[in-house]
């Protein structure tokens, strides 16, 4: 029996974008939460030199030995320094950081899922004769992307600090004056982070890297319209079921964003940055024009391309996966 529709201004079942969004960012966080440490260290300047080089035996000695060049060497690149975080710090510092990721990525996929879904269907009532085109999907994906950017920042803030924290004592003790030499439990470590960004940095120190966050807003809004268009072409298979029509959408959702990583990479590494700890003291990274200059002048232009390769071995199956139990939910939830 179907129950009377009442007059509301969100569309109808708005709270399943909520909950599709929130689970399916959850399941592809904690799947590929060791190359986000990769790509968070990589990103970071406190980090670089060390997973930049080899140790080489020569003679009695071990050496430092600049790792080879060359993009397709950085996707095997990923996977050393997987290995020797796991070697040196223990196989729990790969998921460094987990904790608030979740506690970020959980109401941050709801919130943006949740305003994208719902936003692109009231713009495209209120000012479109309720049609969807791509500028529809421009709009509902830029508006998400600020909303969700405004509310999770100091949870990525939060996020990036534990990342860039290391237990082994061989590294920097410049990197961070840290809470993860001690053996804590990862609620431990994010409680003293915050507590001590608070302490030394007040409120305004959990939103560095608003302003990259805001510009990776790009990022998200390039994603969703492609995916838009990419899920038309493939639409041939809705409805067909089986294998065919999941690998159309994986497939779509997975190639977004790629394009989308790929155009708009560098403001990661700039957002990173801004989001380092205090090195005796001193704030390197102020603004996002003067990171940009400074990492430009200090590391050249292809730092900004710092952790590309963990970057996309950690996103793609990770928006393949988030997607596909997004879309899932959305049409069991249809059928209902």
């Amino acid at each position: 029996m179907s129950t009377p529709t009442t007059s509301t201004w969100l569309p109808a079942k708005s709270s399943q974008h909520f909950i599709a969004g929130g689970l399916g960012g959850m399941c592809g966080a904690i799947v590929t939460s060791p190359f986000d440490v990769v790509k968070t260290r990589l990103q970071s300047d406190l980090f670089r030199q060390k997973h930049a080089s080899v140790g080489a035996v020569v003679g009695d000695s071990v050496v430092l030995v600049r790792r080879p060049g060359g993009f397709l060497w950085h996707f095997v690149e990923t996977s050393h320094i997987i290995r020797d975080i796991a070697r040196d710090e223990s196989p729990r510092a790969l998921f460094k950081g987990l904790v608030p990721t979740l506690v970020g990525v959980i109401p941050a996929r709801s919130i943006n899922f949740f305003t994208y879904g719902n936003g692109k269907q009231i713009i495209a009532h209120q000012f479109n004769n309720g049609q969807e085109n791509s500028y529809v999907h421009l709009c509902a994906a830029a508006i998400a992307g600020i909303a969700t950017g405004t509310a999770t920042n100091p949870i990525w803030v939060v996020k990036t600090r534990l990342q860039l924290s290391a237990s082994d004592r061989s590294v920097a003790a410049a990197a961070v004056a840290s809470s993860s030499s001690s053996p804590r439990s990862l609620f431990g470590g994010s409680v003293s982070t915050i507590r001590q960004i608070a302490r030394e940095e007040g409120v305004r120190g959990f939103y560095k890297g608003l302003s990259a966050s805001y510009l990776g807003v790009t990022e998200g809004t390039i994603q969703w319209v492609l995916y838009e268009r990419l899920k038309r072409l493939t639409a041939s298979t809705d409805g067909t079921g089986g294998l065919q029509e999941w690998a159309g959408m994986l497939a779509s959702a997975g190639t977004a964003k790629c394009v989308a990583s790929l155009i708009t990479y560098p403001h990661e590494v700039l957002r990173t940055r801004l989001r380092q700890p205090l090195v005796n003291g001193t704030k390197k990274y102020s603004g996002l024009i003067q990171t940009l200059r400074l990492v430009i002048a200090e590391e050249g232009a292809r730092s900004l391309y710092g952790g590309l390769s963990a970057h996309l071995m950690r996103v793609v199956p990770n928006a393949a996966v988030m997607y596909s139990i997004y879309e899932g939910i959305l049409r069991w939830g249809a059928t209902r």
